[in-house]
């Protein structure tokens, strides 16, 4: 389950081999990787605009770019957004222009590109402090202990690892008290999570826009990156900046000038994709949280520890005997079961185990069917136990 070759897809079962499985490692959660209108979509931009854009950013580009900007900038609800192909082109550009010579302040389970992104920026002459996961008590002291400006600080708004997502009001505090920049990679969000309102379909939210709106926080001091890639299914990427700072950053980073551009079917994907989930990605999240519930429920049943408190849709189980990780990746495979495998060193030692990452797309014969797996790994193998009291969120 690591580097596997896919030969066949059809909805969340995929054929590896001659091997039939439901898809439990796929971050499309919305789905829409599979929905007809989407797919329909797309020849007729083609049609119009190519296979590719022919210039970089920098140089021109066709209308498309400006319309998804306008429709991202008014459904996350900020000044301005700036479009890129992926996250990784925006972290290893912009943090650094960012950071300058400063100080830059890094969650230390904040996403590798983010890491990458901070290194490019300590070469450039940044310093870099770590600060313990989602610990605003240690990030402050840091904080407080260093004068170096400018300042960001770095963290996910989910954690791609652990499925959890941090008090984004206490982060965004100390960065305004203490002069800095919050940064925000809403890669696992965007798309997920939106702004809570009194005819919500589920606790997941509404509209999508993100882990700030879902918070109920402002962009004050706060930049937001997120990507299409996971929930849109569409490869395009986008950070939320102030219009000054837009323009900036189209001349000073280098794959605004330089990059190849995301494909035109991508773009036509994201346009798609947005209408559509305008109209009914309530109802995929609603689908995508019932189904997360009943799993979480499931491993609360058997007693299995998760550190997904979050009710999202990315949950990780961790094996007790790292001696034993490679036989529970081989039971779920042989259980027609495909997930995503903590390895080292992927993960740390003491966390080996599995992600398991629902969709909208799964229906609840593949739910049902990992969790009875779920049961039979419990009986055979010694997986992370003593789990705390989950509190229910009911459907509302």
């Amino acid at each position: 389950m690591l580097d596997a070759v896919i030969d066949e897809r059809y909805g969340r079962r995929i054929r590896t081999g001659d091997r039939w499985l439901f898809d439990f490692a796929s971050s499309s959660y919305l789905g829409f990787d599979q929905d007809r209108e989407i797919i329909d979509a797309v020849p007729a931009y083609l049609d119009r605009w190519g296979t590719q854009p022919s210039w970089p950013r920098l140089g021109g580009g066709p209308a498309l770019y400006e319309e998804i900007e306008e429709k991202v900038t008014e459904l996350v609800g900020v000044e301005d957004t700036l479009l890129f192909p992926t996250v990784t082109h925006i972290h290893t550009s912009v943090i650094p222009l960012l950071a300058g010579t400063g100080a830059i302040f890094l969650d230390a389970r904040a996403h590798r590109a983010i890491h990458d992104g901070a290194m490019v920026a300590r070469g450039q002459g940044a310093t870099v402090h770590h600060f313990r996961h989602d610990d605003p008590a240690h990030l402050e002291g840091l904080l407080r202990s260093s004068a170096i400006t400018p300042r960001v600080i770095a963290l996910d708004g989910v954690c791609s690892m652990l499925g959890s997502a941090p008090d984004l009001g206490v982060f965004a505090r100390l960065a305004r008290e203490n002069d800095a920049l919050l940064y925000v990679d809403d890669t696992h969000g965007f798309g997920v999570v939106g702004e809570r309102t009194s005819n919500e379909l589920c606790p997941l939210g509404t509209r999508g826009n993100g882990v700030i709106r879902h918070q109920g926080e402002t962009y004050e001091n706060v930049i937001l990156v997120a990507c299409f890639s996971k929930a849109f299914s569409s490869l395009l990427a986008f950070l939320t900046l102030p219009t000054r700072l837009k323009d900036v950053l189209k001349v000073a980073a280098h794959p605004y000038r330089h990059s190849d551009p995301s494909p035109i079917a991508s773009l036509a994907t994201t346009i798609a994709g947005l209408d559509v989930n305008e109209r009914r990605g309530d109802l995929s999240r609603l689908d995508l949280y019932r189904m997360t519930e009943r799993v979480l429920d499931r491993l609360h049943e058997l007693d299995i520890y998760t550190p997904n408190r979050s009710g999202y849709p990315l949950i990780q189980v961790r094996v007790a005997d790292r001696e034993d990780n490679d036989a529970v990746g081989r039971y779920l495979f042989d259980s027609g079961i495909y997930v995503a495998m903590d390895a080292y060193p992927l993960v740390p030692m003491d966390e080996l185990g599995f992600r398991i990452q629902i969709t909208a797309a799964n229906d609840d014969e593949q739910i049902e069917q990992l969790c009875q797996v779920l049961g039979e790994i419990n009986e055979r193998f010694e997986l992370r136990q003593a789990q705390p009291v989950r509190a229910a969120v009911p459907v509302t």
